[in-house]
């Protein structure tokens, strides 16, 4: 069964993508052609062992906005995202199937410039564990800096190179 799937799912994946060259970076993008196209992120799950010190962390440090929603749950909002706040072992239904704090690994993009993001780290006391590095993001090259939150989550805050095709830079 598993030989069929992977065979029908490769079919699948010849039939819908393009393959292109973005720079130094390979870039696969499904054509129109697909059934499906996803056209952004809205939210993802962040399951945490403390709510209150992940605000604290994500307010302070990254400017982050407190989103209070149905039930008093809570959000980190940003630009037109969120991140849900789940506090491990009170998940809401429906739930990742192994719901685990520190398991995640973040991109955030900013227009800040990084030597300002690593003044503003130390001051909070948050130490960089990389970079700045170059990385390959989702539409082009990107320097970051990694580090991590309360849950040791990896996060990486990234300014792109160069112009990218959604205008920011």
């Amino acid at each position: 069964m598993y030989v069929l799937k992977s065979f029908i799912c490769n079919a699948l994946v010849r039939h819908c993508c393009n393959v292109n060259a973005l720079g130094t970076h390979l870039a696969v993008r499904f054509k129109a052609t697909c059934p499906v196209e996803v056209s952004h992120l809205d939210h993802l799950v962040l399951t945490v062992k403390s709510v209150p010190d992940t605000i604290n962390f994500y307010t302070s440090v990254l400017g982050m906005e407190v989103v209070t929603f149905k039930g008093n749950r809570k959000a980190l909002g940003f630009g037109k995202q969120k991140f849900n706040l789940h506090q491990l072992g009170k998940e809401f239904e429906p739930k990742a199937k192994r719901p685990t704090s520190g398991s995640a690994d973040l991109c955030l993009i900013t227009k800040t410039p990084l030597t300002a993001v690593a003044a503003h780290l130390k001051v909070c006391g948050v130490e960089i564990e990389e970079g700045p590095v170059q990385r390959s993001g989702a539409v082009g090259p990107i320097t970051s800096l990694y580090f991590r939150d309360p849950d040791h989550n990896l996060i990486e805050v990234s300014n792109y190179n160069q112009s990218a095709p959604d205008g920011s830079s």
